[in-house]
């Protein structure tokens, strides 16, 4: 699949109240995002560079250099412009006299032909005696579309202060609606449920929070310009040959953190028993109990150089608890587990027999699912510090898959030992009633406030960038969550399985069964925002939602 060059110019002004930006919601019935708020914007056109001619500022030399490009850096930046006004009706220009166009020039009426593509933006500065000033454009940030959606961009977002007099308007076709909006507010009606963001709007609406006016978000915006993000091919090693693998791909960020030279040496495979350092004094190794639910194996982590700690031995086998007790040495001080689902902790006894250490973690709760021989010397607290030689864990209480899930941050070198929190590759179970969707929501959002440079998963890879990767699950969960309360709505009072049955036509029937478990978890988690209600096996929506 190709993936398209595109650029967003993120508007905003500045009001009584603060800060504002515009966002536009995308129609319901759109392939990408429907019903989702974004910024304007959309793809760089292949008549885009006729535009740099009645450009002022800088050149596409420097704006290329700012942006980590070749060249065509500056085609982004009139992109933007241009989507900007085909969508949003507000065209970032200057006339002749360097004035800023008005809400009544007459470059208003060609509005529609520029969304048409009857005419280009060049055509209407020729027509007009406009220039567009790529100097009042700041380079903000860039996004590329994971491999997943049906389409995929790679997309640079600019922000500018939106000219006066001009009124924003949506066009009526890729959008239906639009909104001056706080960022902070944004963010909140889209925690509430009450707002569909992507991961890319989200993160720049954080961005923009931190800032009172325009002038002192353009100030730093030009002088601090965002650095460039390993995008390219990395080497690496699967079944001893040279592989390449590609920006996504599951052992892509641990190619790069442990191999930044690109020298080919990491493998991109994960094989159980194999232990593999993947930071300072942290080795990972994986059980023999590759599955369904998890993936290449449950990841044990191991800490230190001569006195070990140990993160979720796993399952109940000889040969891993044996290999554990190879690769320490069998000088084991510690045991930490995450959660005591049956891939985790079962191993813990026979290591606490063989080294007489100390066992951290929290009792099970009740269900099938649960290792019940569990027994634990301390049941630390969140916030809690665990010393260990490769440095101090900060204890957090991350509930929603279990409601004894801990996640463990060794801070020195800002690595988060996830546990089934967060997963690579897919998104963990929530299965009531241990099992809370609105607790594991929070807890996510909790963790975007910690110091996060990795992830460290009990299943998968290591994962960098880890605020997108939180974000990306926020985002997949209120998805769904939006289009359950939509479901509610057409059909209430509607029982459980017809509810899933509707909400879920996006997934293979056959799966349905685990699915109406997800469906119940997130109309719990309505239920406690008084925002649905049951009456035996009907839900309702509430009349004020």
């Amino acid at each position: 699949m190709d993936i398209r060059p595109a650029a967003t110019l993120v508007l905003i002004r500045d009001t009584a109240e603060g800060l504002e930006v515009l966002l536009l919601q995308r129609t319901w019935d759109a392939v990408f995002m429907p019903g989702y708020f974004v910024f304007p914007g959309g793809r760089v056109e292949e008549h885009e560079p006729g535009g740099r001619e009645h450009a002022l500022g800088p050149g596409d030399a420097e704006v290329s250099q700012t942006m980590s490009v070749d060249e065509g850096g500056a085609d982004y930046m009139l992109a933007a412009v241009r989507e900007c006004f085909e969508e949003a009706g507000i065209l970032v220009a200057v006339d002749a006299q360097g004035h800023p166009v008005s809400g009544d020039h007459p470059a208003h009426g060609d509005r529609e032909a520029l969304f048409r593509g009857d005419l280009s933006l060049a055509s209407l500065c020729d027509n007009h005696g406009l220039s567009i000033p790529l100097d009042r454009l700041a380079y903000l940030g860039r996004w590329v579309t994971p491999p997943g959606p049906p389409r995929r961009f790679d997309t640079r977002f600019f922000v500018a202060t939106a000219p006066e007099g001009q009124l924003a308007s949506h066009d009526g076709v890729e959008t239906i609606d639009h909104v001056w909006i706080r960022p902070e507010q944004a963010l909140e009606d889209h925690r509430n449920g009450q707002r569909l963001l992507g991961l890319p709007t989200i993160r720049t609406l954080r961005v923009l929070s931190d800032f009172e006016t325009t002038d002192a978000l353009m100030r730093y915006a030009h002088a601090n310009p965002p650095g460039p993000h390993p995008s390219q091919p990395w080497p690496g090693l699967k079944k001893g040959k040279p592989v390449t693998l590609e920006p996504g791909a599951p052992a892509y960020d641990e190619a790069v953190k442990l191999d930044p030279e690109g020298e080919g040496s990491t493998r991109a495979e994960i094989i159980p028993g194999e232990p593999v350092e993947v930071a300072a004094g942290v080795i990972r190794l994986t059980a023999p109990n590759p599955g369904m639910m998890t993936g290449p194996g449950t990841n044990t982590y191991l800490l230190g150089h001569e006195r070990f700690t140990v993160i979720d031995p796993g399952p109940a086998s000889d040969n891993h608890i044996e290999r554990i007790l190879e690769v320490t040495g069998g000088v084991i001080d510690q045991v930490l587990v995450t959660h005591t689902h049956k891939d985790h902790s079962p191993a813990v006894a026979a290591l606490k027999e063989r080294t007489g250490c100390r066992v951290y973690g929290w009792p099970a709760p009740k269900g099938a699912s649960q290792d019940q021989t569990f027994r634990a010397d301390d049941k630390p607290g969140h916030g809690d510090l665990i010393v260990t030689e490769a440095g101090i864990l900060k204890v957090l209480h991350t509930p929603g898959h279990a409601s004894n899930h801990l996640c463990y941050l060794l801070t020195d070198q800002e690595l988060l030992f996830s546990g089934d929190h967060i997963m690579q590759g897919s998104t963990v179970v929530i299965n009531p009633p241990d099992g809370d969707m609105k607790a594991y929501i929070e807890s996510l959002y909790d963790l975007l406030a910690e110091s996060i440079r990795h992830i460290a998963p009990a299943h998968g890879f290591l994962m960098g960038q880890p605020e997108a990767v939180i974000d990306f699950l926020i985002t997949h969960r209120l998805s769904r969550e939006h289009k359950i309360a939509r479901t509610l709505k057409a059909l209430t009072p509607v029982n459980l399985k017809t509810l899933t049955a509707k909400a879920y036509d996006d997934v293979p029937a056959a799966i349905h069964g685990v699915a109406e478990r997800s469906a119940l978890a997130h109309l719990l988690k309505l239920e406690a925002e008084h925002r649905a209600f049951r009456d035996g096996d009907l839900w309702h929506l509430r009349p004020d939602n």
